[in-house]
């Protein structure tokens, strides 16, 4: 198996996906941030002075999944269908968890779009409670599902 963002010479390139059969594509990620006790009940009770770290760390996951083309240099633009972020606080970490899926009907696949949605909603937890703890760690980022085309079904 090659690398396919490369072509014979070693050079990188754009894949030609051009023809590919359009189909429903879809791609779950994951990762997680921990954090200080004090941090978690900081972002837990509400009380982060930039205000409500979830709901802004979604909407920076959603924001983050529809530019993956912008930030990842070999990425296709594709007509995102639907992005959802999910934030869940887990005091066994303790910290945030977060869940990204992404869908679309095209010729290339979205487990980018839901990475990047993943990475861009922990960081901005990471921004948002830096303040009082800056030795959080985020980590786990991985594909745990991709579905639709050629390849077909992936779960972590």
């Amino acid at each position: 198996m090659s690398l396919t963002h490369f072509d014979t010479k070693g050079d990188a390139h754009m894949v030609d996906v051009s023809d590919k059969a359009v189909t429903s594509r879809i791609a779950t990620a994951e990762g997680h941030i921990t954090m200080a006790q004090e941090t978690f009940d900081i972002i837990a009770e509400g009380r982060a002075q930039k205000g409500d770290v979830l709901s802004v760390a979604r909407l920076a996951g959603i924001m983050g999944a529809k530019k993956t083309p912008d930030l990842i240099p070999l990425c296709h633009p594709l007509p995102v269908t639907k992005v959802a972020v999910e934030l869940t606080l887990d005091p066994d970490l303790p910290g945030v968890r977060v869940e990204a899926t992404v869908k679309t009907t095209g010729q290339t696949g979205v487990e980018m779009e839901a990475l990047t949605a993943v990475s861009t909603a922990a960081l901005t937890v990471y921004d948002m409670a830096k303040a009082v703890d800056k030795a959080m760690q985020i980590g786990g980022i991985r594909v745990t599902l991709k579905d639709g085309g050629k390849s077909g079904r992936y779960e972590a």
